[in-house]
């Protein structure tokens, strides 16, 4: 009988996400990956979500479709919205790539896949450091998010086991999640991190996610992997 914990590891295909997925693997955890087809203009990322999975070797990879683009307010599931470029300061507000609920309703997916699975772990690669100011990226939601799955689950109610929510690069800096990665063997050149990549796939340099990825491997020293249409 395998006795190795599963656990539910939720992949964009970003760097962050890739590397919480690398962290899982490295703690022992049987891997089930799942990404979401939301209606997000840059849907280039669930190819890299595969390319991940495949070569992390997870035991199941689920891509599952919603559509978060019916209810728009954001520039990631509305093509009439503009996605924000060289924003100075990028955690001062909230910007109009924020996806309303996205993580909640991610997480509770997840957590749905994970009682049926007998897994009482799940990880998520949000991070409050260097980031873009969405709240749902901070710890006080990930601690709120777990009292709630043991509130709301068959499986806990039964004392079947505790669920616990991991987040272990929330208060890393993005230098140190790409040393952690890289430490752990992670390959960044298949990650996709661009909101507003073009129609090649090619990131624009620009967008939030593009600057605090450069910034990144500027930081840590390590070569940029990525194409950028502008190089700002």
């Amino acid at each position: 009988m395998d006795t190795t914990p599963k656990a539910v590891i939720l992949l964009s295909g970003g760097l962050d996400s890739a590397t919480t997925l690398a962290i899982a693997r490295d703690q022992g955890f049987s891997c089930y990956a799942l990404t979401f087809r939301y209606g997000q203009r840059h849907e280039i990322e669930i190819n890299a979500a595969k390319r991940l999975a495949a070569t992390l070797k997870v035991t199941e990879h689920r891509i599952i479709p919603i559509d978060l683009a019916c209810f728009g307010g954001s520039a990631l599931t509305d093509l009439n919205l503009s996605v924000p470029k060289n924003r100075l300061d990028i955690t001062e507000n909230i910007p109009i790539t924020y996806v309303p609920a996205r993580n909640t309703i991610f997480l509770s997916y997840a957590l749905a896949w994970a009682e049926v699975l007998g897994a009482f772990d799940i990880f998520i690669g949000v991070n409050a450091l260097d980031y873009s100011g969405y709240p749902d990226c901070r710890p006080s939601f990930i601690q709120a998010f777990e009292k709630l799955a043991n509130l709301a689950t068959a499986s806990a109610i039964n004392k079947n086991g505790t669920f616990r929510i991991h987040a272990p690069i929330i208060k890393m800096t993005k230098a140190q999640i790409i040393q952690e990665g890289t430490r752990l063997g992670l390959d960044y050149s298949m990650t996709h991190s661009c909101y507003d990549p073009d129609k090649n796939g090619r990131a624009c340099g620009l967008c939030d996610s593009c600057i605090l990825r450069k910034k990144g491997f500027e930081e840590a020293n390590f070569p940029d992997p990525t194409t950028y249409i502008s190089s700002k």
